[in-house]
């Protein structure tokens, strides 16, 4: 006697964003799978046509019904059969209770490309070591699938690899996309309209620089505050601490052979009866050497470059003031030492060149090179190497979001031969890619480590110091919350030496960035490295990115480009000599737009402690999410109550204005 089987109906949710015309051009197949690697029947997912706007988010419910000893789910698959056009079909996630009332949810965050099958993992997150054959050849297929979405490209040899074709689910989502999109038109526009109006000689006085800020709201910014004591020796001194870049600053115990300071010449601007060996030992003395462009060539005759060393002193007042100027690597008759007890103009042209190697440095190295391109290797690795069930990888996404897309663009628009760079900078494409190799040569991992780069550079005690305090706060913050999400998957040391999805995504960052490799032995160890790739997609980032407006949005502080040779002799600029060497109109306005446009934020944006799209399914990993977001509310609240009693906000390494990547 026949008898029918005995049928449970399992609830199924399936978030997406409609796309009505890839729902009426394909069908959306979805089928679940048990542990057994039993199918139940696969259901349409678009089955009806609900009509409103073209892209919008949704909620679909639909019932599938299987045997009863169908059991726990683990994987659900995703089918699309085009039926006139091939159009990408996104998923958020979807979300299974099954008759017994248990429920599971698994993430996705991808678009459906084409008609090969999706596999979506349950969410709970697990390591290789820790899933059925199953499950562990379902791995394996994704990550081979990845290699071949995400291969090494090397854009130029002297950079770190990269790639270009962008699978849809790193593109810049539709608000990014528009945004950017304005922004590189308004720099674009405001430039041809100077060009238009003839605005492209040289400017006649320092005060006609305000003529490119009249489109641009500056009453109590900080800005306005560098426009009035740009010239002043003190708002020199502070930029090396809490301005673009923080990083070039380091104690000096010694004065360096190639710098012939003598206390004679610094004696004026020292405490009266110190001598300069004094204040060397005590520690009182800094030093800022722009090294990096000794012998990179200017990249045409009507522009120059050269690599200065700015000594500094640590004053009565804790001021950190510049003391002594040398315009070149190189000491020598040809090469003066300039100095504040100088003649005004001498004095405020050194400074500018000093400027001008730092806007340099700042951009193609501390910036470009030392976040931009090691986060993007940070993400080509993650998705060549760790499948999204890995909890590296859940852990990781948030801080990459956009990185990829962000540096094509910056390869296509900002640092090519014809780029923005080399328009209002000295540069050509080969001079950028010759700083980036000697950037490179110089980028060691122990360096990429906050506290022992602040180390590194004995600046452990320097006053007023904005960076480093607010900076060390987000690190341990990030290595605490890095700890605990660590310490939940990993239960010792061997788990993540034989990890080998952890170790392969290791290997493949050191090999992107052209470096030795380095394995992983302890959970120390991974903490650590883990904690420094969040820490330069975000904070890092943020630190060197965010202030650009405020700091080169007044050229004469930081000329992007100098059009007259550094002197040779002192007493022989004036005035007339230094406008003439200042970026023109056109180069001016055109660096201006370029460090508003890097200053935004986006609409949408998603700041540290974000972890959107359900990365994470497991509690005690919800909790470590919640600690560390309290973590950061107080770091937030302490630097708004340090800032209320300083003469200018130091806000870049404020969590609440630390986007989680690098997405600008």
């Amino acid at each position: 006697m026949f008898h029918s089987a005995i049928m449970s109906t399992y609830k199924v949710k399936v978030s997406t964003y409609r796309h009505i015309i890839a729902e009426k051009t394909n069908s959306i197949y979805l089928t679940l799978i048990n542990s057994k690697n039993q199918s139940s029947d696969r259901i349409l997912v678009n089955n009806s046509y609900l009509g409103g706007f073209v892209n919008f988010k949704r909620e679909i419910s639909l019932d599938i019904c299987v045997e009863k000893d169908f059991g726990d789910v683990v994987l659900v698959k995703l089918e699309k059969q085009k039926i006139l056009i091939n159009f990408q079909w996104f998923c958020e996630y979807i979300k299974v209770k099954t008759p017994s009332g248990k429920c599971f949810e698994f993430p996705c965050h991808c678009w459906i490309e084409d008609e090969k099958p999706v596999f979506i993992r349950e969410g709970t997150a697990r390591l290789l070591q820790d899933d059925t054959e199953f499950l562990t050849k379902k791995r394996q297929e994704e990550l081979e699938f990845r290699q071949k979405q995400f291969s090494w490209k090397e854009w130029r040899e002297e950079y770190p690899k990269s790639m270009e074709d962008l699978p849809p689910e790193v593109q810049f989502d539709r608000t990014k996309t528009i945004e950017f999109g304005i922004n590189l038109l308004k720099v674009i526009g405001e430039s041809g309209r100077d060009i238009f109006r003839g605005f492209i000689n040289s400017w006649k006085d320092v005060a006609d620089f305000k003529n490119i800020l009249g489109n641009f709201n500056i009453k109590n910014t900080l800005l306005e505050n560098v426009m009035q004591d740009w010239s002043k020796d003190y708002m020199f001194g502070y930029q090396f601490l809490n301005g673009c870049n923080p990083v070039m600053i380091r104690k000096c115990m010694e004065i360096p052979d190639k710098f012939p300071v003598t206390h004679e010449m610094v004696k004026g601007s020292l405490k009266k009866g110190v001598t300069l060996q004094e204040e060397l030992m005590a520690g009182n003395i800094y030093i800022v050497d722009y090294e990096i462009l000794k012998g990179v060539p200017a990249s045409s005759d009507q522009v120059y470059l050269t690599a200065p060393i700015c000594l500094l002193y640590k004053n009565r007042f804790d001021q950190i003031v510049p003391i002594a100027i040398q315009l070149s690597q190189n000491p020598g008759e040809k090469s003066p030492i300039f100095l504040p007890s100088d003649n005004e103009y001498d004095w405020m042209f050194a400074k500018m060149w000093v400027k001008s190697a730092d806007f340099i440095v700042h951009q193609l190295d501390t910036h470009l090179l030392r976040t931009h391109l090691i986060s993007e290797v940070f993400e080509i690795a993650m998705y060549r190497q760790l499948p999204a069930v890995h909890p590296v990888y859940k852990l990781l996404k948030p801080h990459v979001r956009f990185t990829i897309a962000i540096n094509v663009a910056a390869r296509k628009s900002l640092i090519s031969e014809d780029g923005v760079i080399t328009q209002i900078s000295s540069l050509n494409g080969d001079g950028i890619a010759e700083v980036i190799k000697i950037g490179m040569e110089t980028l060691t991992y122990e360096s990429l480590c906050f506290p022992e780069a602040i180390e590194a550079r004995g600046m452990n005690n320097a006053p007023k110091y904005y960076y480093r305090d607010d900076g060390m706060m987000i690190w341990d913050a990030i290595h605490n919350f890095v700890s605990a999400v660590v310490e939940i998957y990993y239960d010792s040391d061997e788990a993540v030496e034989s990890d080998v999805e952890i170790q392969g995504f290791v290997e493949d960052w050191h090999s992107g960035m052209k470096k030795p490799h380095k394995s992983l032995k302890t959970r120390e160890e991974l903490i650590k490295y883990l904690t420094i790739a969040i820490f330069i997609a975000s904070a890092q980032h943020a630190a060197v990115n965010f202030g650009q407006f405020d700091w080169y949005g007044w050229i004469p502080n930081s000329p992007s480009t100098m059009r007259k040779p550094p002197p040779e002799q002192k007493g022989k600029v004036d005035m007339k000599y230094i406008m003439e060497s200042l970026p023109d109109r056109g180069c001016s306005r055109k660096a201006l737009g370029t460090a508003w446009a890097l200053s935004r934020f986006q609409t949408n944006e998603l700041f540290l402690g974000t972890y959107p799209d359900m990365c994470f399914t497991e509690q005690p990993v919800k909790e470590a999410i919640k600690t560390f977001r309290k973590e950061l509310d107080e770091v937030t609240n302490i630097i708004k109550s340090r800032n209320e009693g300083l003469a200018f906000d130091y806000c870049y390494l404020s969590p609440d204005k630390i986007p989680n990547s690098v997405a600008i």
